[in-house]
């Protein structure tokens, strides 16, 4: 049996709680010193001494501790430990040669740390510190021995050699703008000197427009497909490795995205972090599993074939290998809600023409029923969200009040709980039930605003949306920055929401799942890009759903 201790540092405050963890231990009773002042002043434990009594988690004011029995395991010794009683990561994930090689799994498990090994970012530690740690020169020899007769003391080993060549394209794209400025073509420049491969790349992504464009004004969408082509352009390069490719484009260009990533990679070998199941069914050959405690560990399974990890992974359980890592499968089967069920209506609109700027916008009539979520569904610059700002500025009379989550989430030095305390709905049990304990918002109060991950700000700002009293409730691409598992439970918590409050809600998202599982109706935008939009009258799920996709050219299976 393995065990893990596992300490939140920053939420560690023993000069307010007196070091309870350490006064309460069973076994520093004994004068065994299982738990200690660490160097940073904060609680240390020693695993080998931790019996797992479960006290020191349970009487923890800040929730700073989490014990964990692990069943026995192949390799005992983490790859990587971010310090002592930190987060670790116990496997790899096994690269198919000239294939593209997917990871699925929730936040928080380590998957970007995985890749930032095997692409030579990060050096994994192997639990070594300080003057423990490996020597340089040591590194690929204790890799090779780690993985040996296997597919990854191969790669380790041609790695070494300087025979792959890593491209790599990270996660937080944000960070772009930090570290360089000027035109997106002196960006693309610097890791291809070749101007009509650059060309050939950058015209299908369709961002050649915005080649003379500082990189700092781009907009996220721009970007990503940046951050894409300076992956797939790098010289030389034979091993792809792209972190999370479809946040801030949407569904036309997630697909598009993927089909020029197909192309380039085909021959060489590819490694990709996403969670779009569409996207990744589409893309990958094969697929690893990544589970675990967000925050405490992460693990995977073998390579699995696509289709069957990505079925194993909804089940929640890997036959091969014997592990259950989720209490209960996924599923995406709606509910049928007849008409007779949602038949009062609570606001209407009808046509009109908005024009922004030089864009103009067709708006045609419709009506949104009680307890009813409208789905919105669109190429980027259509008018989806000058749709939803539209609402808010004319509103849909005195008597409907409108609440709303923006696509960019506002952030302070206010925390989380300050934020959330400002509405009177916190303190309701409903609210805390079938609001606050499905978006895991406890983990978060104390954290501020501007400090939150991509994913938490966007769970808080749900919750803050909905604490709101309200009649009518926009959100703005609520599921950017969450796995697929934070989706669903999502997904769920909204459906229930409106249903047993009676409200009603506009959504925009370029998750076709997520849509297709949440919306009762669809409203359908076309047109042309930043120039004009139509915004088609409320269809139903089926007749939405095929004038969508027949805009794309692809069909879609549940």
């Amino acid at each position: 049996m393995a065990r893990l201790a596992v300490i939140k540092k920053e939420k560690c405050k023993p000069d307010l709680c007196g070091w309870l963890c350490m006064k309460q231990c069973p076994m520093n009773m004994t004068d065994s010193d299982c738990i200690y002042e660490d160097v940073d002043k904060k609680a240390g434990i020693d695993e080998i001494l931790c019996t797992g009594c479960g006290i020191c988690p349970k009487i923890c004011p800040f929730d700073a501790i989490t014990i964990i029995n692990l069943p026995e395991l192949k390799n005992d010794t983490p790859i990587h430990q971010y310090g002592i009683n930190g987060f670790r990561i116990f496997d790899l994930p096994l690269i198919q040669d000239k294939a593209i090689t997917g990871i699925i799994g929730k936040n928080g498990i380590g998957k970007s740390s995985v890749i930032n090994v095997l692409s030579n970012s990060v050096k994994a530690n192997f639990a070594k510190f300080g003057g423990d740690k490996l020597k340089d020169e040591d590194y690929f020899k204790h890799l090779n021995n780690l993985f040996k007769g296997g597919a990854l003391q191969n790669y380790f080993t041609k790695l070494e050699k300087g025979e792959i060549k890593v491209a790599y394209k990270p996660q937080q794209i944000v960070n772009i703008p930090r570290v360089f400025s000027g035109p997106v073509k002196d960006l693309l420049l610097k890791v291809n000197s070749d101007m009509n491969q650059i060309e050939e790349i950058v015209k299908k992504l369709n961002i050649f427009k915005i080649l003379d464009r500082d990189i700092k004004v781009l907009s996220g969408g721009e970007l990503q497909r940046v951050a894409i082509s300076a992956c797939l352009l790098k010289e030389g390069a034979n091993f792809y490795v792209l972190d999370e490719v479809t946040n801030y484009l949407d569904i036309f260009e997630r697909l598009n995205s993927a089909r020029v990533i197909k192309e380039t990679a085909e021959g060489k070998t590819a490694l990709l972090i996403e969670h779009d199941l569409v996207v990744l069914d589409y893309m990958t050959d094969f697929i690893n599993i990544m589970y675990g405690q967000p925050g405490a560990y992460g693990m995977l399974t073998g390579v699995k074939t696509s289709k069957n990890g990505i079925n194993i992974y909804l089940d929640g359980y890997s036959k091969d290998e014997n592990v259950r890592f989720r209490n209960s499968s996924i599923s995406f089967d709606k509910e049928s809600v007849t008409d007779s069920q949602k038949i009062k209506v609570v606001a209407k609109w009808s046509d009109k023409e908005v024009k922004v700027g030089d864009f103009h916008l067709d708006i045609q009539s419709g009506d949104v029923m009680e307890g009813e979520i409208m789905g919105i569904i669109g190429k980027n610059a259509l008018g989806k969200t000058t749709f939803l700002n539209d609402i808010l500025q004319e509103g849909f009379g005195p008597e409907v009040v409108i609440a709303s989550k923006p696509q960019m989430i506002p952030t302070g030095d206010e925390t989380v709980m300050e934020k959330l305390m400002a509405h009177k709905n916190y303190t309701d049990n409903f609210y805390q039930l079938y609001v606050l304990d499905p978006l895991n918002v406890k983990p978060l109060l104390e954290k501020r605003t501007d400090e939150l991950s991509g994913g938490e700000l966007q769970r808080y700002a749900i919750a803050n949306t909905l604490l709101e009293e309200a009649h009518v409730y926009l959100l703005d691409e609520p599921t950017a920055f969450l796995d697929i598992e934070e989706k669903l439970k999502i997904a769920k918590m909204l459906k229930n929401f409106m249903s047993l409050r009676n409200k009603s809600a506009f959504i925009i998202d370029h998750d076709l799942v997520f849509m297709d599982y949440l919306s009762d109706r669809l409203l359908v935008f076309d047109g042309e890009p930043g120039i004009k939009g139509l915004s088609h009258s409320p269809l139903a799920m089926r007749d939405g759903k095929n004038l969508f996709l027949k805009g794309l050219n692809i069909t879609f299976r549940r």
